[in-house]
C-alpha cells in the first residue's frame, strides 16, 4: 500500500477517534430535548405523580432508591412504559423523553 491509501484512512480514524469523546459524554446526545420535555409533561407526569403524590412526578427520579441508574436502563424502562401504558411512541420518541429526563434528573455521562 502507497502512503497516499493510508493518509485518507488515518484521518478518517483520527476523526473519528475525536468524535468519540463528545458522543460518549452524552448518551443521548442526538434527542431533541424540548420534544421530549413536552412528551413527558403530557405522558408521563400525571402517573408519576399519582403513584409519588407529589405535584410534578419528580420524586421518582429523585429518589434515594432509583432503580434506573444507567443510560441503557433509562432506555429500557422507557420502553416499558410505552408498552405497559399502550402509549403511541416511535422509538426517536422514547429517545428525546430520555434525553430530557437525562438533562434534567440523572445526568448520565
Amino acid at each position: 500500500m502507497s502512503n497516499h491509501t493510508l493518509a485518507p484512512a488515518a484521518a478518517l480514524t483520527a476523526l473519528l477517534a475525536l468524535s468519540l469523546p463528545a458522543a460518549a459524554a452524552e448518551p443521548f446526545h442526538d434527542a431533541d430535548i424540548e420534544a421530549g420535555e413536552q412528551m413527558h409533561a403530557e405522558l408521563c407526569v400525571g402517573c408519576h405523580a399519582d403513584k409519588f403524590g407529589d405535584q410534578d412526578g419528580s420524586t421518582i427520579y429523585l429518589r434515594d432508591d432509583r432503580r434506573i441508574t444507567t443510560p441503557s436502563g433509562l432506555e429500557q424502562q422507557l420502553t416499558a412504559c410505552t408498552t405497559m401504558l399502550n402509549l403511541d411512541l416511535f422509538p426517536e420518541d422514547e429517545r428525546n423523553i430520555a434525553g430530557y429526563l437525562n438533562k434534567q434528573y440523572y445526568k448520565f455521562k
